[in-house]
């Protein structure tokens, strides 16, 4: 029963992705990021004591190296020798692509740009702040538009299908559990807020990132506490 709700739904939202494969054109041009600090002011244990899902965000601006921060956690690179990432990926296919919003940050444009963990940079998508259309496309959730940030996490199935079968969608799905939560405690441990939004529409998430062959499972706004 598992296997055929998640089959149904992956052939749901890669139909929808493909029919909006062309809204945007990706550059080339990459921004480099600040370098990840390995320590911070909160514990492990302290920020998973006092995470909580935030939902009041914005009314101010993030720096640069929160965005970098806030990235890494989620999938950068933290073992340069075997390419090995800060979230745990089955048969370390790494199915996961991060697709940065940005609207008020210091040092960075508005506009959508897409995560490189392996040179710890951001890609620009599109031009201009889409806040606005990602909350039209999130069932008008307000929060997805007032922070300052918003993190969407993709996949490709197909990354982890390959080694793995069918078995491999729901590899996918634990991963992206272990993403988001990365995102909570980093977010908790920089002092910001956030909350993972899981309704919207597939086909117009899609629209608004441009993707083609991901699938947008989860949005993450990130911001100032009100």
């Amino acid at each position: 029963m598992l296997l055929a709700i998640s089959v149904a739904f992956l052939v749901l939202a890669l139909s929808g992705a493909i029919g909006c494969a062309e809204t945007a054109v990706e550059s080339t041009a990459e921004i480099a990021l600040p370098g990840p600090a390995e320590s911070g002011p909160l514990s492990v244990e302290e920020a998973i004591r006092s995470r909580r899902s935030i939902r009041e965000l914005g009314g101010g601006r993030l720096e640069l190296s929160d965005v970098a921060q806030l990235l890494w956690s989620a999938q950068g690179v933290t073992d340069e020798g075997r390419g090995r990432r800060a979230a745990p990926s089955a048969g370390a296919k790494y199915p996961i692509e991060l697709y940065a919003v940005a609207g008020s940050v210091n040092g960075l444009a508005p506009g959508l740009y897409r995560y490189a963990p392996e040179g710890h940079a951001l890609v620009q998508v599109k031009e201009g702040d889409v806040r606005r259309e990602l909350c039209a496309e999130a069932l008008s959730q307000e929060w997805v538009r007032s922070a300052e940030l918003v993190i969407v996490i993709a996949a490709v199935y197909e990354r982890t299908m390959e080694k793995y079968g069918e078995r491999g969608i729901r590899y996918v799905h634990i991963e992206v559990g272990a993403v988001a939560e990365n995102i909570y405690l980093q977010a908790e441990s920089l002092g910001l807020g956030t909350t993972f939004v899981g309704a919207f529409s597939d086909a117009g998430i899609a629209g608004v990132i441009g993707l083609s062959d991901a699938v947008p499972l989860g949005i993450m706004p990130v911001g100032t506490r009100r």
